[in-house]
């Protein structure tokens, strides 16, 4: 049975997001307001021409909001990508019962939209080395993304299984680089992590990298997790193999990558194909690279 989107547990139009500016934010409750997106966790709008918002629309999602809005401020200053911290924070209020906030708007296009020239790995590579510092021992904990792959194995599998019927996506080259994955050593020490990055939370710019969106799966845990966008991201063989040299990674943290890789591609295939053609294309495209670095 294919996993869809979660349905909202809540509704946010223009009209309920204006009265909590009115309440909280008055300054800014004369601005546009566009919807822009509805995704798995959150509603973003658009408010005027400088700002976004983001409010939670089911309660999972409500602490990774929260998450981002105590912990990115931390970590935002030291990367060479704009990262869109919180400028504002919102309280429950109208009827609507968690926090949201206030972002700054960044410009460019999600990356499976509008992908990044092949030169630009050297740039990723580079926001990779400056977020993957050493996190505190209270940095917030996510408990499927940074994980050992071995904790993520049984969820995956049922995926595969479930692909393997339905698509040909899933080679033997994709079932090696998940094996391979699994097995690979791990790592003895907690670094910060994105954790999602896919292409639709990377925006570019006329071919150049221009910004890192949606932190609310920040957490600490295997870099691996966040390499694995190299493959997400990049079309170009060449462009790959150049962010991983550049970014530093070792024969084990390329194979974990590979693993982490294999399991968004699977992830974003299954859920894409019950309702979300855009998270399918995403799917096949990362599966598909993998298979043609193994």
């Amino acid at each position: 049975m294919l996993v869809s989107t979660p349905s909202a547990e809540v509704s946010v139009d223009e009209r309920l997001l204006r009265l909590l500016l009115e309440d909280q934010h008055p300054d800014l409750a004369a601005l546009s307001i566009e919807l822009l997106d509805a995704g798995w966790d959150n509603y973003m709008f658009r408010l005027g021409d400088a700002l976004a918002v983001r409010l939670p629309r089911r309660s999972a999602a409500a602490q990774l909001l929260i998450n981002e809005q105590d912990w990115l401020p931390l970590v935002a200053n030291a990367l060479p990508l704009p990262a869109p911290t919180p400028l504002r924070r919102g309280i429950p209020g109208r009827g609507y019962p968690w926090r949201w906030s206030v972002l700054p708007w960044l410009p460019g296009e999600p990356a499976n939209l509008s992908p990044p020239a092949p030169d630009e790995a050297r740039k990723l590579a580079a926001f990779l080395r400056a977020l993957h510092t050493e996190a505190p021992e209270n940095a917030p904990v996510n408990k499927v993304r940074g994980v050992p792959l071995g904790e993520r194995a049984s969820a995956v599998e049922g995926r595969l299984a479930r692909l393997r019927q339905a698509t040909a996506s899933i080679t033997p080259q994709v079932e090696l680089a998940w094996r391979r994955g699994l097995a690979a050593p791990g790592v003895d020490r907690a670094l910060w992590l994105h954790g999602d990055l896919h292409a639709r939370n990377v925006l570019v710019q006329d071919g150049a990298l221009s910004g890192v969106i949606d932190w609310g799966d920040i957490t600490s845990g295997d870099p691996a997790t966040d390499v694995a966008c190299i493959w997400m991201l990049f079309e170009d063989q060449a462009a790959r193999e150049r962010a991983l040299r550049c970014y530093g990674a070792n024969d084990a943290l390329r194979t974990r990558a590979m693993g982490w890789a294999t399991l968004f591609g699977v992830v974003l295939l299954d859920t894409g194909l019950a309702d979300h053609p855009a998270h399918a294309t995403m799917g096949e495209v990362t599966l598909a690279r993998v298979a043609a670095d193994v």
